[in-house]
C-alpha cells in the first residue's frame, strides 16, 4: 500500500482536507493527530469513517445535474478475507500470470499429458517476449514477475506480426499462440453478476437517485464483462447502451439523445412524464456481447453464450488507434460530451489512470469545464505515475477534485449513499 511523504496512508484527500491513518491506527486531518472530541482519547475507527463521509458527502450531495461514472478494471474485483476472490473480477496483472501459466511459463510441471500436447502447438510467454524483444521476463524466481506488463508485451508482440513472412518457421506457432492470449483474456473477463458479493447494483441505484427524472445516469466502463447490465437488470432498470430496442439489436449511437417519456394521463397539457430507471451504458472498450454480423457488417449486441467473435479493445498500444474505429470513436465522442456538460459529476471507481487517451480527455475536460467535478476512488489513492500526478496538481490548483480511497464492492457505496452526515 503506498504511503504520503509522510508514512500515512491516504483515505480522503482534497485541496483543503487530508484524511489519513498511520500503521498503529491512529487517525490524522491534514497531518494532525486526531483525538476523540468527546474523551480526547484515541479517535476510533468509525469517528475517522464518519469523518470520511461527512466530506464526501458534502462534494458528491449536491443538486448536479449530471452524474457520470467511469469504472474500471478494479470495479469487477471482489475482495475477501484472503485478498482477491479469483472467482470474480481480476486485475491485469491476474489475468497475465494466468495467461503464463496456461502457456506453461509458469507451473509446467503441473500440467498433465492431454494438456502437454496441447503445449506443443504454442510458444510460451518468455519465448514470445524473445522474438519480439520485449526486454521484462515473465518469471522473477520461478514466480510470475509483477514487473511484466501485459499491455506493452501485446503492443509488441502484435506489432511483430507485420515483420513475419511465409519462410519464418515459427510463424504458424506465433499466429496461434496471440490468438491464444486473446482468447484467454476473453475467458478470464467473463463473469456473472453475483448481488451477495457485488454493488453495482447499489451503485446505479444511489446515484439514479440524486438526479431528476428528466436526467439519466450514464455509467462509461472500458470492462468487457456484463455487470452493470445484469445488475441494472436485477433492479428491473431500463439500459440505453447506443443499440436499437429491435428484434436483433444493432448499434446506433443516436440512441443515446433519447428519453423515454409518454402524456401525462388524464391532464390536458402538453407536460410529459419521464419514466423512471433509465440510465445510459458506454462501453468504450467493446463487450462480451457485441459481434459484427457477416450479412450486413452492422454492429449487434446478442447474449454473450452465442457469440463467436467479441468486439473488445485489448491491452495493447494498439488501443488507442483502435479507438477511433466504430463503434469506439462514437462512445468515446458521447463520454467527452457529457464531461463537458455544466454541472456534472464524475465519479471513477477501479480506474487507475493507466489509459492516456481516457485520462487525457479527463484531465482537459477538468481544465475547460469549471462545472466538471471529479470524484476519484480507488484502493490506492497515492500512486505515483505521471497521469495520477497531474490530477493532484489540478486538485492543489484548486479544480474540483477529490480523491477517496474505496472499491466499488467494498466500502464506495457506503460513502456515496451516506446523506448529509455533517
Amino acid at each position: 500500500m503506498a504511503l504520503n511523504k509522510k508514512g500515512l496512508t491516504d483515505y480522503f484527500v482534497s485541496s483543503k482536507v487530508v484524511l489519513s491513518k498511520d500503521c498503529n491506527d491512529n487517525f490524522y486531518e491534514n497531518g494532525t493527530k486526531l483525538n476523540s472530541m468527546d474523551t480526547e482519547e484515541k479517535f476510533t475507527r468509525k469517528e475517522f469513517i464518519d469523518r470520511i463521509k461527512s466530506e464526501v458527502s458534502q462534494f458528491v450531495n449536491r443538486s448536479f445535474d449530471n452524474i457520470v461514472v467511469l469504472a474500471g478494471a478494479g470495479a469487477s474485483v471482489v475482495t475477501n478475507e484472503e485478498g482477491i476472490d479469483k472467482v470474480y473480477g481480476k486485475t491485469v496483472g491476474m489475468i497475465a500470470e494466468n495467461i503464463a501459466k496456461e502457456l506453461g511459463d509458469l507451473n509446467r510441471e503441473e500440467i498433465t499429458s492431454e494438456n502437454n500436447e496441447d503445449f506443443e502447438n504454442f510458444l510460451t510467454i518468455q519465448q514470445l517476449s524473445n522474438m519480439c524483444n520485449y526486454q521484462i521476463p515473465v518469471k522473477k524466481e520461478e514466480k510470475f514477475n509483477e514487473e511484466f506488463n501485459l499491455e506493452d508485451f501485446l503492443s509488441k508482440a502484435l506489432t511483430y506480426r507485420q515483420y513475419l513472412d511465409d519462410s519464418y518457421k515459427e510463424k504458424d506457432k506465433y499466429l496461434k499462440t496471440v490468438e491464444k492470449i486473446l482468447e484467454i483474456i476473453e475467458r478470464q473477463t467473463s463473469y456473472n453478476f453475483d448481488t451477495k458479493k457485488m454493488n453495482h447494483g447499489a451503485l446505479l441505484k444511489i446515484l439514479s437517485s440524486k438526479l431528476k427524472k428528466e436526467n439519466k445516469l450514464t455509467v462509461v466502463t472500458t470492462n468487457y464483462d456484463t455487470l452493470f447490465e445484469e445488475a441494472a437488470e436485477s433492479l428491473e432498470m431500463t439500459v440505453i447502451d447506443g443499440f436499437s430496442f429491435s428484434y436483433y439489436p444493432y448499434f446506433d449511437s443516436n440512441m443515446f439523445d433519447w428519453k423515454l417519456v409518454r402524456d401525462v394521463p388524464n391532464v390536458k397539457t402538453t407536460q410529459l412524464e419521464y419514466k423512471e430507471n433509465v440510465i445510459n451504458l458506454l462501453k468504450i472498450h467493446g463487450s462480451l456481447t457485441w459481434e459484427r454480423s457477416e450479412s450486413d457488417q452492422k454492429i449487434r449486441r446478442k447474449q454473450k453464450d452465442s457469440v463467436n467473435n467479441p468486439i473488445m479493445v485489448f491491452p495493447s498500444s494498439n488501443k488507442y488507434v483502435q479507438s477511433y474505429d466504430k463503434p469506439y470513436f462514437e462512445l468515446f465522442t458521447k463520454f467527452q460530451e457529457l464531461l463537458r456538460r455544466p454541472n456534472t459529476l464524475l465519479i471513477t471507481t477501479g480506474f487507475s489512470f493507466a489509459d492516456n487517451h481516457i485520462a487525457t480527455m479527463i484531465t482537459q475536460a477538468i481544465k475547460h469545464n469549471p462545472g466538471l467535478n471529479a470524484l476519484v476512488s480507488d484502493h490506492n489513492i497515492s500512486q505515483g505515475h505521471n497521469n495520477w500526478e497531474e490530477l493532484y496538481d489540478l486538485m492543489e490548483d484548486h479544480f474540483q477534485i477529490a480523491f477517496l480511497k474505496a472499491t466499488l464492492n467494498a466500502d464506495l457505496i457506503d460513502y456515496v449513499g451516506e446523506q448529509n452526515v455533517y
